[in-house]
Protein backbone atom coordinates (compact mmCIF):
# COMPACT_ATOMS: atom_id res chain seq x y z
CA UNK A 1 0.00 0.00 0.00
CA UNK A 2 0.63 4.02 -0.79
CA UNK A 3 0.85 6.12 1.98
CA UNK A 4 2.37 9.40 3.14
CA UNK A 5 4.63 8.32 5.30
CA UNK A 6 5.28 10.32 8.94
CA UNK A 7 7.47 9.62 12.48
CA UNK A 8 4.59 9.02 14.06
CA UNK A 9 3.01 6.57 11.89
CA UNK A 10 6.04 4.53 11.52
CA UNK A 11 6.16 3.92 15.34
CA UNK A 12 2.73 2.92 15.28
CA UNK A 13 3.57 0.18 13.03
CA UNK A 14 3.75 -3.83 14.15
CA UNK A 15 5.81 -6.10 12.41
CA UNK A 16 3.59 -8.89 10.52
CA UNK A 17 2.98 -12.54 12.20
CA UNK A 18 4.69 -14.04 9.36
CA UNK A 19 6.54 -13.18 6.54
CA UNK A 20 6.91 -9.30 5.66
CA UNK A 21 5.10 -6.45 4.26
CA UNK A 22 6.22 -3.40 2.50
CA UNK A 23 4.46 0.30 2.50
CA UNK A 24 4.99 2.56 -0.31
CA UNK A 25 6.01 6.17 0.12
CA UNK A 26 3.76 8.73 -1.60
CA UNK A 27 5.71 11.84 -0.98
CA UNK A 28 9.12 10.20 -2.48
CA UNK A 29 8.38 7.82 -5.49
CA UNK A 30 10.04 4.56 -5.48
CA UNK A 31 10.71 4.37 -1.58
CA UNK A 32 9.17 1.52 0.48
CA UNK A 33 9.76 0.03 4.23
CA UNK A 34 9.85 -3.35 4.52
CA UNK A 35 9.02 -4.46 7.58
CA UNK A 36 9.38 -8.21 8.46
CA UNK A 37 8.39 -10.55 11.42
CA UNK A 38 10.00 -10.88 14.41
CA UNK A 39 12.84 -13.21 15.02
CA UNK A 40 15.61 -14.96 17.31
CA UNK A 41 17.92 -11.98 15.75
CA UNK A 42 14.94 -9.44 15.75
CA UNK A 43 12.86 -9.89 18.40
CA UNK A 44 10.42 -6.90 17.58
CA UNK A 45 10.65 -7.28 13.63
CA UNK A 46 12.67 -5.32 11.28
CA UNK A 47 12.08 -2.42 9.31
CA UNK A 48 14.05 -1.71 6.41
CA UNK A 49 14.41 1.17 3.61
CA UNK A 50 14.19 0.33 0.28
CA UNK A 51 14.63 2.12 -3.16
CA UNK A 52 14.26 1.65 -6.49
CA UNK A 53 15.15 3.46 -9.75
CA UNK A 54 15.95 2.95 -13.38
CA UNK A 55 19.03 4.23 -14.35
CA UNK A 56 18.63 6.13 -17.52
CA UNK A 57 19.14 4.18 -20.58
CA UNK A 58 19.56 1.14 -18.25
CA UNK A 59 18.36 -1.04 -15.99
CA UNK A 60 16.14 -0.53 -12.83
CA UNK A 61 17.89 -1.15 -9.15
CA UNK A 62 16.68 -1.57 -6.11
CA UNK A 63 18.97 0.27 -3.53
CA UNK A 64 18.52 -1.18 0.60
CA UNK A 65 18.88 1.76 2.61
CA UNK A 66 19.08 1.03 5.91
CA UNK A 67 17.25 -0.29 8.95
CA UNK A 68 14.87 1.95 10.45
CA UNK A 69 15.12 3.90 12.85
CA UNK A 70 18.71 4.25 12.72
CA UNK A 71 18.11 5.82 9.57
CA UNK A 72 15.48 7.90 9.57
CA UNK A 73 12.52 9.31 7.11
CA UNK A 74 13.84 12.22 6.18
CA UNK A 75 17.29 10.72 5.97
CA UNK A 76 16.03 7.91 3.48
CA UNK A 77 14.12 10.06 1.42
CA UNK A 78 16.78 12.13 1.00
CA UNK A 79 19.52 9.39 -0.36
CA UNK A 80 16.30 8.21 -2.24
CA UNK A 81 16.49 11.97 -3.78
CA UNK A 82 20.58 11.69 -4.27
CA UNK A 83 19.92 8.23 -6.21
CA UNK A 84 17.41 9.53 -8.64
CA UNK A 85 19.28 12.37 -9.18
CA UNK A 86 22.33 10.25 -10.27
CA UNK A 87 19.49 7.80 -12.41
CA UNK A 88 18.87 10.75 -14.11
CA UNK A 89 22.67 11.23 -15.24
CA UNK A 90 23.18 7.79 -16.42
CA UNK A 91 24.84 6.71 -12.83
CA UNK A 92 24.19 3.27 -11.73
CA UNK A 93 25.15 3.18 -8.24
CA UNK A 94 25.13 -1.36 -8.44
CA UNK A 95 27.50 -0.83 -11.25
CA UNK A 96 29.85 1.40 -9.67
CA UNK A 97 30.59 -0.80 -6.39
CA UNK A 98 30.94 -3.94 -8.78
CA UNK A 99 33.51 -2.37 -10.74
CA UNK A 100 35.46 -1.27 -7.28
CA UNK A 101 35.01 -4.54 -6.09
CA UNK A 102 36.40 -6.01 -8.65
CA UNK A 103 39.52 -3.58 -8.81
CA UNK A 104 39.91 -3.75 -4.94
CA UNK A 105 40.04 -7.88 -5.73
CA UNK A 106 42.12 -7.54 -8.84
CA UNK A 107 44.42 -5.20 -6.32
CA UNK A 108 44.80 -8.02 -3.21
CA UNK A 109 44.95 -10.96 -6.26
CA UNK A 110 48.03 -9.33 -7.65
CA UNK A 111 49.88 -10.01 -3.78
CA UNK A 112 48.58 -13.62 -3.52
CA UNK A 113 50.70 -16.47 -3.69
CA UNK A 114 50.40 -19.16 -5.46
CA UNK A 115 49.49 -21.25 -2.46
CA UNK A 116 47.13 -18.63 -1.17
CA UNK A 117 44.69 -18.81 -4.05
CA UNK A 118 44.70 -22.45 -3.75
CA UNK A 119 43.85 -22.36 0.49
CA UNK A 120 40.93 -19.68 -1.22
CA UNK A 121 40.13 -22.04 -3.81
CA UNK A 122 39.67 -25.19 -0.91
CA UNK A 123 37.48 -23.10 1.36
CA UNK A 124 35.20 -21.66 -1.11
CA UNK A 125 35.26 -25.00 -3.38
CA UNK A 126 37.20 -28.16 -2.52
CA UNK A 127 36.48 -28.24 0.91
CA UNK A 128 32.49 -28.77 0.02
CA UNK A 129 33.43 -31.88 -2.64
CA UNK A 130 34.05 -35.46 -0.96
CA UNK A 131 37.43 -35.87 -2.50
CA UNK A 132 38.57 -31.70 -2.34
CA UNK A 133 41.63 -32.80 0.44
CA UNK A 134 42.43 -35.23 -2.29
CA UNK A 135 42.33 -32.99 -5.36
CA UNK A 136 44.04 -30.09 -2.80
CA UNK A 137 47.18 -32.38 -2.61
CA UNK A 138 47.10 -33.06 -6.18
CA UNK A 139 47.04 -29.75 -6.94
CA UNK A 140 49.46 -28.35 -4.70
CA UNK A 141 51.90 -31.21 -5.72
CA UNK A 142 51.96 -30.50 -9.36
CA UNK A 143 52.42 -26.40 -8.74
CA UNK A 144 55.41 -27.35 -5.77
CA UNK A 145 57.89 -25.12 -7.71
CA UNK A 146 55.71 -22.15 -8.12
CA UNK A 147 53.91 -22.28 -4.74
CA UNK A 148 56.13 -18.88 -3.44
CA UNK A 149 55.65 -16.63 -6.26
CA UNK A 150 52.73 -14.13 -7.12
CA UNK A 151 49.53 -16.15 -9.19
CA UNK A 152 50.17 -13.28 -11.40
CA UNK A 153 53.29 -14.79 -12.76
CA UNK A 154 51.87 -18.35 -13.12
CA UNK A 155 52.01 -19.21 -16.58
CA UNK A 156 50.39 -21.29 -19.14
CA UNK A 157 53.86 -22.57 -19.44
CA UNK A 158 53.70 -23.55 -15.73
CA UNK A 159 50.56 -25.49 -16.14
CA UNK A 160 51.37 -27.39 -19.58
CA UNK A 161 54.83 -28.03 -17.88
CA UNK A 162 52.91 -29.97 -14.45
CA UNK A 163 50.67 -32.05 -17.09
CA UNK A 164 54.02 -32.88 -18.70
CA UNK A 165 55.72 -33.91 -15.65
CA UNK A 166 53.00 -36.56 -14.75
CA UNK A 167 52.63 -38.09 -18.31
CA UNK A 168 56.32 -38.46 -18.70
CA UNK A 169 56.46 -40.64 -15.55
CA UNK A 170 54.22 -42.94 -17.23
CA UNK A 171 51.04 -41.57 -15.56
CA UNK A 172 49.48 -40.22 -19.16
CA UNK A 173 45.44 -40.85 -17.37
CA UNK A 174 46.30 -39.14 -14.32
CA UNK A 175 47.82 -36.39 -16.33
CA UNK A 176 44.51 -35.53 -18.08
CA UNK A 177 43.15 -35.52 -14.52
CA UNK A 178 45.89 -33.54 -13.26
CA UNK A 179 44.83 -31.09 -15.97
CA UNK A 180 41.52 -31.03 -15.45
CA UNK A 181 42.09 -29.88 -11.67
CA UNK A 182 44.29 -27.15 -13.34
CA UNK A 183 41.92 -25.95 -15.64
CA UNK A 184 39.41 -25.78 -12.83
CA UNK A 185 41.70 -23.73 -10.60
CA UNK A 186 42.93 -21.56 -13.28
CA UNK A 187 39.71 -20.34 -14.90
CA UNK A 188 38.43 -19.83 -11.24
CA UNK A 189 41.58 -17.89 -10.06
CA UNK A 190 40.26 -15.81 -14.17
CA UNK A 191 36.71 -15.44 -13.09
CA UNK A 192 37.54 -13.95 -9.70
CA UNK A 193 40.01 -11.65 -11.31
CA UNK A 194 43.21 -13.29 -9.55
CA UNK A 195 44.90 -13.70 -12.92
CA UNK A 196 44.03 -11.53 -15.95
CA UNK A 197 43.09 -14.71 -18.15
CA UNK A 198 42.07 -17.78 -18.00
CA UNK A 199 45.93 -19.47 -19.03
CA UNK A 200 44.85 -23.07 -18.75
CA UNK A 201 42.23 -22.50 -21.53
CA UNK A 202 42.90 -24.47 -24.64
CA UNK A 203 45.66 -27.10 -22.78
CA UNK A 204 45.34 -30.21 -24.96
CA UNK A 205 44.94 -33.53 -22.95
CA UNK A 206 47.87 -35.54 -22.51
CA UNK A 207 46.36 -38.60 -24.19
CA UNK A 208 43.30 -39.99 -25.75
CA UNK A 209 41.08 -41.93 -23.25
CA UNK A 210 39.03 -44.96 -24.63
CA UNK A 211 36.95 -47.13 -22.45
CA UNK A 212 39.19 -49.97 -20.58
CA UNK A 213 38.57 -53.72 -21.30
CA UNK A 214 41.06 -55.35 -18.75
CA UNK A 215 39.18 -57.84 -16.95
CA UNK A 216 41.06 -59.73 -14.26
CA UNK A 217 40.48 -63.51 -14.42
CA UNK A 218 39.77 -65.38 -11.24
CA UNK A 219 43.42 -67.29 -11.35
CA UNK A 220 44.87 -63.47 -11.62
CA UNK A 221 42.43 -62.68 -8.59
CA UNK A 222 43.71 -65.58 -6.41
CA UNK A 223 47.29 -64.84 -7.50
CA UNK A 224 46.59 -60.99 -6.39
CA UNK A 225 44.97 -62.40 -2.93
CA UNK A 226 48.04 -64.65 -2.50
CA UNK A 227 50.79 -61.87 -3.19
CA UNK A 228 48.85 -59.28 -0.87
CA UNK A 229 50.48 -61.22 1.97
CA UNK A 230 53.69 -60.29 1.32
CA UNK A 231 52.79 -56.05 1.68
CA UNK A 232 52.61 -56.03 5.36
CA UNK A 233 50.27 -55.71 7.88
CA UNK A 234 48.82 -52.36 6.81
CA UNK A 235 48.76 -52.77 2.76
CA UNK A 236 48.49 -56.48 3.07
CA UNK A 237 44.94 -56.15 4.58
CA UNK A 238 43.49 -52.76 3.19
CA UNK A 239 44.22 -55.00 -0.72
CA UNK A 240 42.25 -58.59 0.92
CA UNK A 241 39.39 -55.93 2.25
CA UNK A 242 39.11 -54.26 -1.66
CA UNK A 243 39.18 -57.97 -3.16
CA UNK A 244 36.31 -58.98 -0.76
CA UNK A 245 33.68 -56.00 -0.65
CA UNK A 246 34.50 -54.90 -4.05
CA UNK A 247 34.16 -51.31 -2.71
CA UNK A 248 35.89 -48.08 -4.09
CA UNK A 249 40.03 -47.71 -3.21
CA UNK A 250 38.96 -44.13 -1.40
CA UNK A 251 35.59 -45.75 0.56
CA UNK A 252 38.33 -48.33 2.12
CA UNK A 253 41.55 -46.10 2.44
CA UNK A 254 39.13 -43.93 4.67
CA UNK A 255 36.90 -46.75 6.58
CA UNK A 256 36.20 -45.50 10.05
CA UNK A 257 35.64 -47.80 13.16
CA UNK A 258 32.38 -46.57 13.41
CA UNK A 259 31.28 -47.75 10.03
CA UNK A 260 31.56 -51.05 11.12
CA UNK A 261 28.72 -53.12 12.40
CA UNK A 262 30.64 -56.26 14.01
CA UNK A 263 27.20 -57.51 14.90
CA UNK A 264 25.39 -57.56 11.73
CA UNK A 265 28.82 -58.12 9.66
CA UNK A 266 28.59 -55.13 7.55
CA UNK A 267 29.90 -51.68 6.69
CA UNK A 268 27.49 -48.77 6.71
CA UNK A 269 28.36 -45.90 4.49
CA UNK A 270 26.56 -42.20 4.70
CA UNK A 271 26.04 -40.71 1.13
CA UNK A 272 28.27 -38.03 1.88
CA UNK A 273 30.87 -40.80 2.59
CA UNK A 274 30.34 -42.45 -0.84
CA UNK A 275 31.18 -41.20 -4.30
CA UNK A 276 27.34 -41.27 -5.29
CA UNK A 277 26.70 -39.38 -2.54
CA UNK A 278 24.34 -42.17 -1.82
CA UNK A 279 24.47 -43.85 1.26
CA UNK A 280 25.58 -47.62 1.31
CA UNK A 281 25.71 -51.15 2.90
CA UNK A 282 28.42 -53.84 2.65
CA UNK A 283 28.49 -57.15 3.44
CA UNK A 284 31.29 -58.49 5.27
CA UNK A 285 32.10 -62.46 4.45
CA UNK A 286 33.37 -64.15 7.09
CA UNK A 287 37.35 -63.67 5.58
CA UNK A 288 36.62 -60.08 5.12
CA UNK A 289 35.10 -60.00 8.77
CA UNK A 290 38.52 -61.50 10.01
CA UNK A 291 41.00 -58.55 8.30
CA UNK A 292 39.31 -56.15 10.55
CA UNK A 293 39.24 -57.85 13.05
CA UNK A 294 43.17 -58.71 12.99
CA UNK A 295 43.43 -54.36 12.75
CA UNK A 296 44.45 -52.42 16.13
CA UNK A 297 42.50 -49.31 16.39
CA UNK A 298 45.28 -48.18 18.24
CA UNK A 299 43.35 -44.68 19.19
CA UNK A 300 42.28 -43.26 15.78
CA UNK A 301 39.03 -43.86 14.21
CA UNK A 302 40.68 -44.84 11.23
CA UNK A 303 40.99 -48.34 10.58
CA UNK A 304 43.92 -48.04 7.71
CA UNK A 305 46.26 -44.97 8.90
CA UNK A 306 50.10 -44.12 9.35
CA UNK A 307 49.88 -41.18 11.47
CA UNK A 308 46.64 -42.29 13.62
CA UNK A 309 45.46 -38.96 12.42
CA UNK A 310 45.09 -39.20 8.91
CA UNK A 311 43.53 -42.69 6.47
CA UNK A 312 46.70 -44.22 4.60
CA UNK A 313 47.62 -42.12 1.18
CA UNK A 314 50.67 -43.45 -1.26
CA UNK A 315 48.68 -45.74 -3.42
CA UNK A 316 51.12 -44.82 -6.41
CA UNK A 317 54.09 -46.14 -4.51
CA UNK A 318 52.53 -48.90 -2.84
CA UNK A 319 51.26 -50.46 -6.41
CA UNK A 320 54.58 -50.15 -8.34
CA UNK A 321 55.71 -52.49 -5.19
CA UNK A 322 52.96 -54.77 -5.49
CA UNK A 323 53.57 -54.75 -9.23
CA UNK A 324 57.25 -56.11 -8.58
CA UNK A 325 56.08 -58.64 -6.50
CA UNK A 326 53.59 -59.84 -8.76
CA UNK A 327 56.64 -59.54 -11.71
CA UNK A 328 56.92 -58.86 -15.21
CA UNK A 329 54.77 -61.82 -16.34
CA UNK A 330 51.47 -59.95 -15.05
CA UNK A 331 49.76 -58.38 -17.31
CA UNK A 332 48.92 -54.19 -16.67
CA UNK A 333 46.06 -53.80 -14.10
CA UNK A 334 44.61 -51.13 -11.80
CA UNK A 335 43.08 -51.82 -8.33
CA UNK A 336 39.52 -50.18 -10.07
CA UNK A 337 40.08 -53.54 -11.77
CA UNK A 338 39.04 -55.74 -9.06
CA UNK A 339 35.60 -54.05 -8.95
CA UNK A 340 35.30 -54.80 -12.38
CA UNK A 341 36.26 -58.38 -12.05
CA UNK A 342 34.08 -58.58 -8.89
CA UNK A 343 31.08 -57.34 -11.48
CA UNK A 344 31.98 -60.09 -13.87
CA UNK A 345 32.54 -63.36 -11.87
CA UNK A 346 29.62 -62.77 -10.27
CA UNK A 347 27.72 -61.90 -13.28
CA UNK A 348 28.71 -65.17 -14.99
CA UNK A 349 27.90 -67.19 -12.09
CA UNK A 350 24.18 -65.91 -12.60
CA UNK A 351 23.50 -63.28 -10.02
CA UNK A 352 20.83 -60.61 -11.31
CA UNK A 353 22.50 -57.20 -13.01
CA UNK A 354 20.44 -55.21 -10.02
CA UNK A 355 22.28 -57.18 -7.29
CA UNK A 356 25.69 -56.57 -8.57
CA UNK A 357 25.02 -53.24 -8.89
CA UNK A 358 23.95 -52.53 -5.55
CA UNK A 359 26.87 -54.27 -4.38
CA UNK A 360 29.12 -51.49 -6.15
CA UNK A 361 26.57 -48.98 -5.07
CA UNK A 362 26.26 -47.70 -8.54
CA UNK A 363 22.77 -47.44 -10.91
CA UNK A 364 22.65 -50.62 -13.81
CA UNK A 365 24.23 -49.54 -17.01
CA UNK A 366 22.39 -51.74 -19.32
CA UNK A 367 19.20 -51.39 -17.34
CA UNK A 368 19.14 -48.72 -16.00
CA UNK A 369 15.25 -48.13 -13.97
CA UNK A 370 12.72 -45.59 -15.37
CA UNK A 371 11.98 -42.31 -13.39
CA UNK A 372 9.21 -44.37 -11.33
CA UNK A 373 11.08 -46.86 -10.47
CA UNK A 374 14.25 -45.30 -9.13
CA UNK A 375 11.54 -43.54 -6.81
CA UNK A 376 9.23 -46.55 -5.45
CA UNK A 377 11.74 -49.58 -6.00
CA UNK A 378 13.88 -48.79 -3.21
CA UNK A 379 14.88 -52.75 -2.02
CA UNK A 380 18.40 -52.96 -1.22
CA UNK A 381 18.43 -56.94 -1.72
CA UNK A 382 20.67 -57.09 1.46
CA UNK A 383 19.85 -60.95 1.75
CA UNK A 384 21.39 -61.42 -1.91
CA UNK A 385 24.00 -59.41 -1.46
CA UNK A 386 25.20 -61.00 1.29
CA UNK A 387 25.29 -64.09 -0.26
CA UNK A 388 27.14 -62.85 -3.70
CA UNK A 389 29.40 -61.58 -1.70
CA UNK A 390 30.28 -64.78 0.59
CA UNK A 391 30.35 -66.61 -3.04
CA UNK A 392 32.67 -63.85 -4.33
CA UNK A 393 35.06 -64.33 -1.67
CA UNK A 394 35.26 -68.09 -1.40
CA UNK A 395 35.81 -67.33 -5.42
CA UNK A 396 38.84 -65.05 -4.39
CA UNK A 397 40.21 -67.48 -1.67
CA UNK A 398 39.69 -70.59 -3.22
CA UNK A 399 38.35 -71.22 0.39
CA UNK A 400 34.42 -72.71 1.30
CA UNK A 401 32.84 -71.63 4.48
CA UNK A 402 29.60 -72.36 6.07
CA UNK A 403 27.48 -68.36 5.33
CA UNK A 404 26.05 -67.73 8.29
CA UNK A 405 24.10 -64.71 8.38
CA UNK A 406 24.00 -62.73 11.36
CA UNK A 407 21.48 -59.65 11.95
CA UNK A 408 18.26 -58.09 10.57
CA UNK A 409 19.41 -57.30 6.76
CA UNK A 410 15.96 -54.99 6.61
CA UNK A 411 17.25 -51.76 5.96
Amino acid sequence: MKVDLSDPYIRALRAPDIGRIEISDAKRRGLRLRLYAASLLFPKGKAVWMYEKRVKGGKKRKHTLGTWPELSLASARAEALEIEVEAAKGIDRVSVAQENRLEAEAALASLSTVQQVIDTYDRLHLSALRTGMERKRAIEKALSRHLGKSIAKLTRKDIQEAIDAKAMEGYKVYANRIRSMLLALTNWAWQRGYIETPIGAGIPKATSETARERVLSISETQQIWQATYSMGVLWGPFLRLMLLTGQRRAEIAKLRWVQVDFEKRRLIKAGSETKNGKPHITHLSPPAMSEIQMMEPNGSEYIFTTNGKTPISGFSRMKRSFDRLLGNDFEHWRLHDIRTAMATALAESGEPETVVDRILNHSASGSAPSAVARVYNQAQQLPQRAQALDRWAELVTGECSKIVYVGDYSA
